[in-house]
């Protein structure tokens, strides 16, 4: 027997469940708290309980978090970060940081460097690399008290070894400095690219803080098991992956419900809607996976190109605040949120929400059901064709063909949801409301590559099946169970305007974690 636990803390609910195989045991929501960890301790114990089973029973432990998202969009608990660009003459009318808004650049120091260096798009070099600058820039880096660095050059992923030569020089002249390689995240598209390492950076210490407390609140629930956290392609990470690379965290509460959807229903392709307190998450399902945004990302007001699941929110949920009739009928995009239960009519106040209307249509049994008797019928019916209004929107933007792919509702929210979206089947699986604590739990392992290949001395073909190797290989050395690993990404696209008929091979593995395949 093995044992999983799944913890996903979101900006409402912290959930838990423990999965035995394919069976979900047990499954619990609590308020999220300010420092996190004690709503994570509090779910903790009452999944434990509502389990039945022993503390030392549970093999590992697979952890969801919004926790670094929230720090960048709330501007808190960031670094000050030296961002350095090497690319001189070239970029100098856009340096670092330039399209951020004002207030996210003052929170990470505003510290931006130009130097020469970089590569032309076919791999020529625009300029030697100054190394005399970069040592410069390191004794100001010491006397300003930095202690991340940011190191961005032109065209990075088709040639690397400049960032890697500075990366050498900073952490020799400025000892326990952490330095980030924007090649390490971001693909082709300087500005992009550079913005996600700056970032990545600026959350090295709150990464290192987070994982340790994570750490700590497991050992203090009297758990000794391993534990990973997930990322947002729907993978896990190892905790010493989180603390180099936080920013690789972005999106995965909503990848965690839609893996969860996938993993109850059994289905592979739909659309997902996740409906939960303040917000209601939508995308698509592709082979059991979030597709992937393919364009740029905006996090935090930051245009960003690190991979990302193609999911977007509208202000739809339990605790959403309905007003007005008639012609004057508002639904949201305003919430009572983690107020809800102090709030809501259901629950002795006095704020009309989507959870009252629920109640009053008799599709949820909660609360004190009196508190809405007074609702004319014909104004809880005008409310809900709203709503179903809202979905249906929603769900037509995430569809990329007319195939009737069913819609799957998960999330403590997608009560509101009616059981057809513009004549798409609805399906609701059991344990829906932890969907995302259940997808956190079934997470499996993954290998990613996503580089130039040069095809004129080799065929398509070698190069395709080099990059499924290395995939396969990165998979493993993660932790993945050789047998376990399929590819369930692989796209290549020539690239015309470099020489030596390159193309970009992307290919992404995911396989089962080692000793948990029973």
């Amino acid at each position: 027997m093995v044992l999983r636990l799944g913890i996903d803390v979101g900006g409402t609910n912290t959930d838990a469940v423990i999965l035995d195989g394919r069976k979900v045991l047990a499954g619990v929501k609590r308020t999220t708290t300010e420092d996190v960890m004690s709503g994570i301790a509090a779910a903790l114990e009452a999944v434990i309980e509502a389990a039945g089973i022993a503390r030392d029973a549970i093999d590992v432990a697979m952890i969801g978090t919004t926790h670094f998202t929230n720090a960048v969009i709330e501007r808190r608990a960031l670094d000050q970060v030296a961002a350095i660009r090497l690319g001189l003459p070239a970029t100098a009318c856009l340096p670092p940081m330039v399209d951020w808004p004002a207030d996210l650049v003052e929170e990470v120091g505003g510290h931006r460097y130009l130097l020469h260096g970089g590569y032309e798009f076919d791999g020529r070099e625009i300029a030697p690399l100054d190394t005399d600058g970069l040592r410069r820039i390191a004794d100001e880096i010491v006397a300003k008290g930095i202690r991340a660095a940011a190191v961005s050059s032109v065209f990075s992923p088709i040639n690397r070894d400049m960032e890697e030569e500075a990366r050498k020089i900073l952490t020799e002249a400025v000892p326990g400095l952490s330095v980030v390689l924007s090649s390490e995240i971001g693909r082709i598209g300087l500005l992009e690219r550079e913005s996600a390492a700056i970032m990545n950076a600026s959350l090295l210490s709150l990464a290192d803080k987070t994982v340790t407390a994570f750490g700590d609140a497991l050992k203090g629930a009297g758990l000794h098991c391993p534990f990973f956290v997930t990322q947002n392609d729907g993978t896990l990470m190892a905790a010493d992956t989180v603390r180099r690379f936080p920013v690789l965290t972005f999106a995965s509460g909503p990848t965690n419900s839609m893996r969860g959807a996938a993993f109850l229903t059994g289905v592979k392709d739909a659309i997902v809607i996740d409906i939960g307190g303040t917000t209601t998450d939508v995308g698509a399902l592709q082979k059991g996976f979030p597709r992937q945004a393919s364009t740029v990302v905006d996090v935090g007001g930051v245009r960003t190109n690190f991979r990302m699941p193609d999911v977007f929110s509208i202000g739809l949920g339990g605790g959403t605040i309905v007003s007005g009739e008639g012609e004057s009928l508002k639904v949201g995009p305003q919430s009572v949120g983690y107020r809800l239960t102090s709030e809501a009519r259901v629950f002795g106040g006095e704020v009309l929400t989507c959870t009252d209307i629920a109640v009053a249509s008799g599709a949820a049994d909660i609360g004190d059901k009196s508190a809405v008797a007074d609702l004319d019928p014909d104004y809880i019916a005008a409310v809900r064709a709203r709503i179903a209004e809202m979905l249906e929107t929603a769900v037509e933007r995430s569809r990329i063909s007319p195939e009737p792919l069913p819609v799957i509702a998960v999330g403590g929210g997608s009560i509101l949801a009616p059981d057809q979206i513009g004549g798409l089947e609805v399906l609701r699986p059991e344990n829906f409301a932890v969907a995302n604590a259940v997808g956190a739990a079934i997470a499996q392992i993954s290998g990613e590559v996503d580089r130039i290949f040069a095809l004129d001395k080799r065929t398509r073909e070698e190069c395709l099946g080099d990059a499924d190797e290395e995939a396969r290989e990165i998979a493993i050395r993660a932790g993945a169970v050789a047998e376990t690993l399929e590819v369930i990404e692989r796209e290549d696209v020539p690239l015309a305007y470099l020489p030596g008929n390159a193309t970009r091979i992307h290919v992404k593995v995911v396989g089962d974690m080692g000793g948990l395949d029973a």
